[in-house]
Order: C-alpha cells, then structure tokens, then sequence
C-alpha cells in the first residue's frame, strides 16, 4: 500500500534530453520528457529482450531502446519496431505511472489512483522573506529508521555532540499529539549550550519552539521558531529504493533578519555546508547500524518513552502495509525527557 503515496524521482533539472533510470520501492522506472516537454515515467525495460530503456535515447519526444530500437511514447505504449513495416498485432505495452512535477521535483506515484492527488508542498520553499536550500542524501537503511533518526532528539546530543546539541542532563518537557496525517512532538526549555549551531544561528536568548512532525508515510519535518522572528524549517521527502535503501530529498528554508535586513543568502554560505556534515553524521551512524543488525536474527529495536515518534512512525506504517485504520487523531501524551 505505499505504492499509493508519491515520492521524488529526481531533481526537475536532472530531467532534460536524456532519459533517466530511478528506482523506487524495488520498481526499476525510467523517466523523460515528452513531445510537450512533460516529465513521465515508465518501467525501464523493453517489451523485446528486456533491455533498459534507460540507457535508450529520446527522439521527438518518445523513447527508443538501445537494443533494437524500439520506440515507447510516455505512456509506455510501443509505437515503432524499426525491423518491421509496423509493430506486431495487439503490442502490449510497459507500466506506465502517474508523475507530477512540483516544488523542483518529479514526483512519482506506482499506483494509478494516489492516495492523494498531488505530492504535498515543502514548507516555505521560496517563500517571500525566507532563504532556501536543497540536499540529497542517500542513506543505507530502511525508510522508517531515517524518519526516526531525523524526529529523534536524544541521539543528537551523542552523534551530533558540540555540533547540534551536547548532552546536559537537564530536564525537558515534550507533549506528543497525534494528528490526522501523522504526529508531532513539541518540546519546551530545550538546553541550547555547547552547540556551534545555534551558536551562529540564534546567538541571542531568544525563546524557541521547537515542534518535530512525522507526516505519513514519508515525511519529516522539523521547526525551530524563535522569539526573535528567526525561523529554521528542515522538511525531508524520503524516497524508498528498496527496503534497506532510502534516498532522502532535503529542504532547508529559515528566515534571518537582522535589522530590517534579510541575511539569509549569507548566511546560507555557512549553513549549507554545516548542515551537510551534520546529516554526513547520521549516514554514517545509520549505515553502522544497519550493517550490524544484518548480522543479528533478532529484531535489536527497543522502543521506549524517549522514542516519541518512533511508535507513530510504525504504526502508521503497518496500517498502510494492512490496510487498516491508522492511530487516531487528537491524542496526546506528555513526557520528560533528559537532554
């Protein structure tokens, strides 16, 4: 039942006059662009031999194999087989599937009926006043245990330690809610020292609100608002290739003024690489981790209350999988966690 969600394929830019192969939940698709110049996507391989499309060529608009050269139109329907006069009687045709392009993106939908009609947007990207910037990252685990990672406070005190946060042992209050799309937990009295984050980032004491989301099935999206007007919001559109791989598609848009001026693009100069090796920091924990558990029979997964979205993350998941009610919305539940 994932198939029915949309996930990017690539960046709209990567999508020019070469098609390009993409991978997504084990379905291997090929995408180009159209006589219109609209993105499609298609099953990446050949009606005859089975061969690639991807590594074919477009020609006005449809897709050629590099094989034989037969030719395929967007919606996976064989228009030409260049050894005969027309193609054989009855050709069937490759899958064809929904995609859409949005917010720099093609997005793609494995099921003809999305659950929902069009992806959904990342939050202020290009919003008037804000600065925005884009990462791709690949990670080599499974699609809920990047989501966890990203919606989990405690592990940035150890594996993002004088980066992000260091560990202070003080007390802080979360309140978990559930929602009609996912679930959010929001904390208060967050310690902020001994961070080079927010040391460059939030310099002042100004009072944050920090609200983590999980929106089902896919996504994660982090907010830290300050009293002083500045805003850093981190969404992640996660894209599963298959069930240990996961490519996770990034926008980062915050809002720094100073004075009446926005110093966002200079800021940006720093942000962007800082932030690509705080995320560097999680793959590499993420990958340590899924290498060890491919040597262990058990299931090495304890969920505890400091684990406040995991719960959700999979019980979302599994209702998807089973086709069964997800959690109901409009719960809450308030914990103290040690930071």
């Amino acid at each position: 039942m994932l198939e029915k969600y949309w996930y990017i394929a690539c960046r709209a830019g990567e999508l020019r006059r070469r098609p390009r192969a993409a991978e997504i939940l084990g379905h291997r698709l090929v995408l180009f662009r159209n006589a219109h110049g609209r993105a499609v996507a298609i099953e990446d391989r050949c009606l005859h031999r089975g061969a690639p499309l991807s590594r074919g060529r477009v020609c006005d608009g449809q897709l050629h194999c590099p094989y034989h050269g037969w030719r395929y139109d967007g919606e996976g329907r064989l228009r030409e087989v260049p050894a005969l006069a027309a193609p054989p009687e009855g050709s069937a045709a490759v899958k064809h599937f929904p995609c859409a392009e949005q917010d720099g993106y093609v997005w793609v939908c494995l099921d003809a009926n999305p659950a929902e009609p069009a992806p959904r947007r990342f939050a202020r990207l290009d919003a008037p006043g804000w600065t925005s910037f884009h990462m791709r990252t690949r990670f080599n685990a499974p699609l809920a245990a990047c989501l966890e990672n990203f919606l989990d406070c405690p592990h940035a005190t150890w594996v993002h330690r004088r980066w992000f946060r260091s560990p202070t042992g003080k007390p802080v209050q979360a309140v978990v809610r559930t929602r009609e799309d996912g679930a959010e937990a929001e904390y208060f009295h967050e310690p902020r020292e001994k961070s080079l984050v927010w040391w460059l980032l939030s310099p002042s004491r100004a009072e944050m609100r920090h609200t983590d989301r999980f929106i089902a099935p896919s996504t994660s999206k982090v907010d830290y608002a300050f009293s002083n007007r500045r805003h850093y919001t981190i969404t992640s559109s996660c894209t599963p290739v298959r069930d240990d791989l996961t490519e996770v598609y990034t926008v980062i848009s915050f809002r720094f003024h100073v004075l009446g001026l926005n110093l966002g693009p200079l800021v940006r100069l720093f942000f962007q690489p800082l932030s690509r090796r705080i995320i560097q920091q999680d793959v590499t924990m993420l990958d340590a981790t899924q290498d060890n558990n491919a040597s262990f029979a058990a299931d090495a997964m304890t969920v505890t209350p400091a684990d406040l979205l995991a719960p959700h993350i999979l019980a979302w998941h599994r209702a998807i999988r089973e086709g069964s009610e997800p959690p109901e919305a409009g719960r809450e539940a308030h914990v103290e966690l040690r930071l």
